[in-house]
């Protein structure tokens, strides 16, 4: 299991924003519970540093593209990135330093899966450079893909069938929990089983952790095989968790 460490960009800062909240229509629903002084590439440059890899930057909106590429250029290859990733500028931002791409609206759409954009997307970046964002919510006993800034339920659900298919077109999912992702309010523990379970290809959640004790509660329900993204909880980003804490407790498992 593997600590992967996030920059979340809105309006072209680092900040930490309750996922459920972001609307690109209404600034006022936004709850924020962090903007940091820091550039970007300050955060890419203490993850490349501490020597971790497959973190990703999620640009929230518009306006980050600058910001984005000015820390994918500090860490080259050593971040993963989302956000409106599309077959126009998945190129793009794999020449400015990206390892992957990370798409989820420009397959998960309309209620459904629009295979025709992902076989395009792996015959044009390659397969072992796309990441799947699954982020989901629970309804009914499933969990169901979401998009559209985390706004609109798809009817895709996380399921063993659709994960298998899915995985051949890609080399990584993500998966945020989407109900408590920046609440600091604990982990889902049913989906990191699930999780860990059904998928066939690494997999990275993020949603809810807020201690070293949580962190372990994935590595037990993931068995060791579910990675974890930790974001608003690190004193880097206002939290209570320190960062040289969780990187310390990163290194014990690769140990």
């Amino acid at each position: 299991m593997k600590f992967r460490p996030c920059i979340d960009l809105h309006k072209g800062k680092v900040k930490q924003i309750v996922g459920s909240t972001f609307s690109d229509g209404d600034e006022q629903t936004i709850v924020t519970n962090f903007v940091a002084e820091q550039p970007p590439a300050y955060f890419a440059q203490l993850y490349k540093k501490d020597n971790l890899v497959g973190g990703h930057i999620i640009m929230l909106g518009t306006g980050n593209e600058t910001a984005a590429k000015e820390a994918l250029s500090a860490y080259h290859e050593g971040l993963q990135i989302g956000g409106a990733i599309n077959s126009s500028n998945a190129g793009e931002f794999l020449d400015a330093g990206a390892s992957h791409v990370i798409v989820t609206s420009f397959v998960f759409k309309d209620g459904t899966i629009y295979w025709d954009n992902l076989e395009g997307l792996k015959q044009s970046v390659g397969r072992k450079r796309l990441v799947l964002d699954l982020s989901c919510k629970r309804k009914d006993g499933n969990y169901y893909i979401v998009t559209d800034r985390w706004q609109k339920l798809t009817d895709t659900v996380i399921s063993e069938e659709n994960l298998n298919r899915l995985s051949s077109y890609c080399d990584e999912f993500l998966v945020h929990a989407v109900d408590i992702e920046g609440k600091q309010s604990g982990v889902d523990t049913d989906l990191v089983n699930l999780l860990y379970r059904l998928s066939p290809i690494p997999i990275t959640y993020a949603g809810g952790i807020r201690s070293l004790k949580d962190l372990e509660t994935i590595k037990r329900e993931g068995k060791g095989k579910v990675h974890a993204t930790v974001g608003s909880a690190l004193d880097i980003f206002g939290g209570p968790l320190k960062y040289e804490d969780v990187v310390a407790w990163h290194r014990e498992q690769k140990s």
